[in-house]
């Protein structure tokens, strides 16, 4: 830009020749130089102001569109920001092989208050400490009285609760919606099924967390948003009420302490029912205990984690490893001589079976003298490296987060009489389950099975072979010889055929060493229909005492059996297995096998 000289040399000599005033020159150039100078600025005012104009009727126009939109959708609860990640309310539900629920959850609220915002926070005190009992009025008095600007007081409510909360009427006593986990079925299953708490909480939403059984196993894929529908169990929720209602009756009637049972597909290994007693409510899961043994819990799982000398329910794994190596056979005749002397060892039979007993009557009369010889004849690391194949050392690969910290108990040092031990149960303690997948194992026609708690819709690959079928038939017939003519007696059901093995180990001392007198835990191990096996159920019972004669009996035979008798009884059918039936010779009359 060119500026004009205020007092131009030619103009003002001109002007001086003239005669004419050289200033008025001066002061017409600024007066002209201000008149652009103000033609600029108005010119960019008015620019602005267009601008300013043009803005404001655009954001005018976005929240007019923005409130139209907001009016148009249906009514919503709002969501408040916050900072860090969002915390997932949803949770995914458990149902059983049949798609009945286990788990799903429930809308509810919790209680909270912000003082600074309470009219009457005396009043309020007390009328909430009416309501929950558990909550002090002194207090709360204290709390709302003070500095703190938000205090939980309920973290779930019922709808009556919520709505006498409200009748308060104080704008500072406030809810925040929450899922809280619901278990319909109450105790059934509480051992597989765990449980939940509370995780990360906000006042709109609050994640749950598993804490036990297959909720805390599985945590991640329930809450998992992009996980599809529900966790299908393997459990059968009817067989699972059968089996826990059986199994309490007779934990009742036989005095014992606790009891279990797992009932297992012979071919998938997956589990239908696994109960422990005495158990609990998930939906109001009591607190572990603090001292004590761990087994006084009803938290305890004694399917899985009750780790226990099982007794001769072994004694079939020994004979079997036996045949598979062809040391014997069904019919040889083993010493069966007691008391068998070993060094400063004795080992005896529960009573006198007589100089020799086959190797298929060592099992049926369950004969520790017969077995410890079988098992002197397989040595020591031919019989570790079998109970390896079948999972007997080390944890079950159950999908209980229970599971992995229950580690069988074997000696470091295997030595013979360890051998000899043992072969009929003694020595080493492992768990119901690990028994129910070594029968499985053994008697499905010899391949390994994996337990599972999820239902499998398609077919299982076998797993490793531990025996051949042979083996396992004739293991079938052994267990089958003990229900007919042997220790299991009791366990004969009319219509199917059962095949299974009796175990009754004294209960080792939890201070000082030894074992009790006293004191046993009885297992019964079956398998049914034996002739083609579909089921294993293993039933056990801590401390059991049948008290019905002149003197109390405690040995499986008389307590465990029984028991197990009566579960198969109900639950073949529930299953949709028929009983078979053969004829007489009356063609108008049929007998039901046993």
């Amino acid at each position: 830009m060119i500026r004009t000289p205020l007092r131009p040399l030619a103009r003002i000599l001109h002007a001086r020749q003239v005669g004419e005033n050289p200033d008025l020159i001066e002061r017409e150039n600024i007066r002209r130089r201000h008149q652009v100078m103000r033609d600029e600025w108005r010119l960019v005012a008015e620019q602005r102001l267009l601008l300013a104009s043009m803005i404001t009727f655009l954001v005018f126009a976005l929240v007019g569109v923005r409130m139209w939109t907001v009016a148009s959708e249906p009514p919503a609860e709002p969501i408040a920001a916050a900072s860090g990640a969002q915390i997932h309310a949803g949770r995914a539900g458990i149902t059983d092989r049949k798609g009945r629920i286990l788990a799903t959850n429930l809308v509810t609220h919790a209680l909270y208050a912000q003082p600074p915002l309470m009219t009457d926070p005396v009043g309020s005190a007390r009328k909430i400490a009416e309501i929950f009992p558990d909550l002090n009025e002194d207090t709360l008095i204290r709390r709302f009285t003070g500095d703190r600007k938000f205090l939980w007081l309920k973290r779930r409510i019922s709808p009556e609760q919520m709505q006498a909360v409200h009748d308060i009427g104080d704008p500072g006593l406030q809810f925040g919606p929450r899922e809280m986990r619901l278990y319909p079925n109450g105790k059934i299953a509480s051992h597989v099924l765990g449980g939940t708490s509370f995780g990360r909480e906000g006042v709109h939403a609050a994640e749950l967390v598993g804490v036990a059984g297959v909720e805390k196993a599985f945590n991640a894929q329930l809450n998992d948003p992009a996980s599809a529908g529900s966790l299908a169990l393997s459990l059968d929720l009817t067989v699972q009420s059968v089996i826990e209602d059986v199994l309490d009756g007779g934990m009742r009637i036989l005095n014992a302490r606790g009891a279990a049972a797992v009932l297992m597909k012979i071919d998938t290994g997956e589990i239908l029912a696994l109960a422990s007693l005495p158990d609990f409510d998930p939906n109001s899961r009591p607190r572990p205990l603090t001292e004590g043994e761990a087994s006084d819990s009803p938290l305890f799982n004694r399917a899985v984690q009750g780790v226990y000398e099982l007794g001769s329910g072994f004694k079939i794994f020994t004979a079997a490893q036996a045949l598979e190596l062809g040391l014997v056979n069904p019919s040889t005749m083993m010493d069966t001589q007691s008391p068998m002397r070993w060094g400063r060892f004795r080992i005896r039979d529960f009573r006198n079976y007589g100089p020799e007993l086959s190797v298929t009557d060592v099992i049926v009369k369950s004969s520790n003298v017969g077995t410890a010889r079988l098992a002197l004849q397989i040595g020591g690391p031919r019989q570790k490296e079998f109970l390896s194949s079948l999972g007997f050392l080390e944890p079950t690969s159950v999908e209980l987060i229970e599971a992995p910290g229950a580690a069988p108990l074997y000696p470091a040092k295997w030595s013979d009489i360890s051998t000899m031990t043992i072969s009929y149960g003694h020595g080493i303690s492992t768990s119901p389950m690990h028994l129910a997948v070594g029968y499985a194992s053994l008697l499905n026609g010899g391949t390994r099975v994996t337990p599972t708690l999820i239902r499998q819709d398609g077919p299982v690959p076998a797993g490793p072979r531990v025996v051949s079928e042979r083996t396992s038939a004739a293991a079938r017939e052994m267990l089958h010889q003990v229900v007919e003519r042997g220790t299991a007696s009791f366990a004969r059901v009319p219509g199917y055929a059962i095949g299974g093995k009796t175990g009754t180990a004294d209960k080792p001392k939890t201070r000082g060493g030894g074992y009790y007198d006293d004191k046993v835990i009885a297992t019964f191990s079956s398998a049914f229909p034996i002739d083609d096996p579909e089921y294993v159920l293993v039933v056990t019972l801590d401390e059991p005492v049948e008290s019905s004669g002149s003197e109390p009996r405690r040995t499986a035979g008389w307590t465990a059996v029984p028991v197990s008798a009566e579960i198969t009884r109900r639950i073949a059918p529930l299953l949709g297995l028929r009983p078979s039936v053969e004829y007489t010779r009356d063609p108008e009359i049929t007998l039901a096998t046993r």
